[in-house]
Parts: structure tokens; C-alpha cells; sequence
């Protein structure tokens, strides 16, 4: 009889792993009868957890001014909205767009509404990065982007021309500042230095004299914006609660590691052969690590999922083996299976030529979700089952 030795990822607490056992159980059973399914739950024993009650968490502070605010003076907090405009730039154009009135066709004479901010923007265009230059580079590119976007105009004949200037230039400011983040520039500006990016821009623009601060006004984004923010701030203790034993289990596994590895090295001795290892997420890096320091001869075949220890091996992070050291001989087969949405599941058949078999699945979720869902769908069973001894 083959047992089947199941173990858990990042963040799995009870009751959540009887649930996740049970699921697994069933899956494989359905395909093949016969099976002794054995779960290994190291979370309950090995797994992070807040000892001192939550002591290292700082108190919330603010709650975010509220949807009717004026904009961010004394005492605001604005970032809420910043982080809308940093994920989709054009969001405050967006929904000026959707407020106009449909496109007629202009008297005989009449200036198109956005005809003085692209003229503006085309000045703006000459000066290159330089009016932004404290925040980074691409303003030149964000400028150019802008004046060619089909926003504009339909934004411009839904608001005044100052708030066209303002909704414009924190376009501007938010493409620049995003960039920095997709790049993972070790530098991004802080909020002042941003919102005196924002004035300049907005004056050089047409906007009339308005002080250095120019807040995100859009009603409909600040209620969005702020409504998220209080609700963050009122949970900020369940969400660190619920999400830290995921970052907690990995950095504890890596400097704590061996604990682990031995419960999981006590489990399969008491096992008779043929015995097979299916892991999921730092699961994974666990029965990999156990795997490359300690001959296991009854396990004949290794199964990750979503499994981050191809990463720790590359960039020199797993603990049992160094790049480019190969993998031991005495290691089983290794099935690698991930989900291209899975941000968090890499491959090994590139690192270890000839001893892993990389197969994609496809739960057709979006990340976070994906990483997750390989425990109901049907494919990862059937893959799983066809491999085992």
C-alpha cells in the first residue's frame, strides 16, 4: 500500500488543515483506491505564532479624514487615495470621463475644452524630466502618455479648467512615482516631496494659486479610498493576526528549520515503503530540504505545488543545498507542479536537468487566489495520482 504523506504550506492552522487534509484525501482516493493518506501538520507545533500577544505591533494611528473632506490640509491623510492613483493613474480622468456629457459637435469658432491643458502639456513635454526631477525619472513619458490619451478630452469637458490642471498633474505625479515601484526603486519620494511635485505641475498646467498642498478631490475616489482605509485601520490587528503566520512560518522555518525536519524524518520511518511525499508551498521546501540532507530510501517520489524552493535554491536561500551544488543522487523523482497566475510557485527542471519534471496547471484564478487553489482542481489530482508508486 502506498502512503501518501501530505504537508501543508505557509499560514495553515487548525481547523482550517483538517478541512485541507480531508480535501486532499478525498482527491487522490477518488482516482485511486487503496491509498494511505498520511497528513503532516508541523504548523500547530512549528509554526510562527505572536508570543507575547501582539507586544511588536505598533498602535493604529488616524482614521483617515472622511468622504466630505476638502482635501488634505493639517492632520489629513491622503495616502489611501494615493495608493488608487498609484495602481491606476488615471483613475481620477476615468471618472471625470464617465460624468461628461456626451460628445456633440462644437459651434463654429468654440475651442475644444482640453485644447489649453494640451498645449500645456506639450510645453511641459520640453522640459523633459526636470520639473520632477526630486521624484525620479518618466515624467517626460507620463506627460507624453497623457496628452495622447483618450481621457483627456472627455475629462476636460467634465471639469473646470483648475481641476483639470490638478486631476493632470497628480496624473503625472502618480505615473512617476508607480514607476519607481514597478522597478523596485530603493528610493521613493515621501508625501510632501510628492505634493510639491503635484502644485508645480498643476500651475505650470493653468491652475490658478491654490497653496503647495493639492489633494485628491475626486468624491467618488475618496469614498472609495477612505472607506478602504478605515476599514484596514479597524481590522489592523486581525489582518496582521491573520497574515502573519504566512511571512511568520517561512522566516521561522529558515532560521529554525530543524524541528521540522525531524518530525517529518520520524513520520516516514514509521511508514512502510513505498512512500510519497506531496507538499505544498513552503511544505515543499521542507520535504525538499529533509529530502537533500537526510537519505529517506522509501520515499520514491517528491510532489510540490505552488512550491517557492526552485527561488531558494537559485538565489542561494534554501538551506539544504547551495547553488550551483547538484541535487543528490539520493533524492526521489520530483514532480514540480505551478500555476503560471501563481506568483509564488517556481520551476526546477532548468536548475536540475533530468531529476524534475515542471507541469503547469491552470486554476484559472488570479493571484493570490491561484496559490491556493490547487487543492480543488481536478488536474493536480490526476498528475499527482499517474506519478505515485
Amino acid at each position: 500500500m502506498t502512503a501518501v504523506v501530505f504537508i501543508h504550506g505557509t499560514g495553515v492552522r487548525e481547523p482550517g488543515f483538517s478541512a485541507l487534509a480531508g480535501r486532499f484525501a478525498a482527491g487522490v482516493s477518488a482516482l485511486r483506491g487503496g491509498l494511505r493518506v498520511v497528513p503532516y501538520y508541523w504548523g500547530g507545533a512549528h509554526g510562527a505564532a505572536l508570543a507575547a500577544g501582539g507586544a511588536s505591533l505598533p498602535p493604529a494611528t488616524g482614521t483617515g479624514r472622511g468622504p466630505l473632506a476638502p482635501g488634505p490640509g493639517p492632520g489629513d491623510d491622503d495616502t489611501a487615495d494615493w495608493a488608487v492613483l498609484y495602481a491606476d493613474p488615471y483613475a481620477e480622468l476615468a471618472l471625470a470621463a464617465a460624468g461628461s456629457a456626451p460628445a456633440e459637435e462644437l459651434p463654429p469658432g468654440s475651442v475644444p475644452p482640453d485644447l489649453r491643458v494640451r498645449a500645456r502639456l506639450a510645453d511641459l513635454l520640453a522640459e523633459g524630466d526636470g520639473p520632477a526631477a526630486e521624484l525620479g525619472p518618466g515624467l517626460a513619458r507620463a506627460v507624453a502618455d497623457l496628452a495622447a490619451h483618450p481621457l483627456l478630452a472627455p475629462a476636460a469637458a467634465s471639469l473646470a479648467p483648475d481641476d483639470l490642471a490638478e486631476v493632470a498633474a497628480r496624473c503625472l505625479t502618480a505615473q512617476v512615482v508607480a514607476g519607481l515601484l514597478d522597478t523596485d526603486a530603493p528610493l521613493v519620494p515621501v508625501g510632501v516631496t510628492r505634493d510639491a511635485v503635484v502644485g508645480r505641475l498643476a500651475a505650470v498646467l493653468g491652475a490658478s494659486a491654490r497653496g503647495a498642498e493639492r489633494g485628491v478631490r475626486s468624491l467618488a475616489l475618496r469614498v472609495a479610498s477612505s472607506a478602504a482605509s478605515r476599514a484596514v485601520v479597524r481590522r489592523r490587528r486581525a489582518l496582521t493576526e491573520a497574515a502573519h503566520p504566512a511571512a511568520g512560518d517561512v522566516l521561522r522555518y529558515l532560521s529554525r528549520g530543524e524541528a521540522v525536519r525531524a518530525g517529518l524524518r520520524a513520520l516516514i520511518a514509521g511508514l512502510e515503503p513505498p512512500v510519497a511525499i506531496v507538499a505544498h508551498s513552503l511544505g515543499g521546501i521542507i520535504a525538499l530540504d529533509t529530502l537533500v540532507l537526510t537519505p529517506l530510501p522509501q520515499v520514491r517520489l517528491l510532489v510540490t505545488a505552488g512550491s517557492q524552493a526552485p527561488f531558494l535554491y537559485e538565489s542561494g536561500s534554501l538551506p539544504s543545498l547551495e547553488h550551483p551544488a547538484p541535487l543528490p543522487a539520493h533524492v526521489p523523482d520530483w514532480l514540480n507542479l505551478y500555476d503560471p497566475r501563481d506568483l509564488l510557485s517556481y520551476l526546477g527542471a532548468g536548475l536540475f536537468p533530468g531529476r524534475v519534471t515542471d507541469i503547469a496547471v491552470d486554476s484559472r484564478q488570479p493571484f493570490p487566489a491561484a496559490h491556493s487553489a490547487y487543492w480543488t482542481n481536478a488536474e493536480v489530482y490526476r498528475h499527482i495520482v499517474e506519478r505515485l508508486p
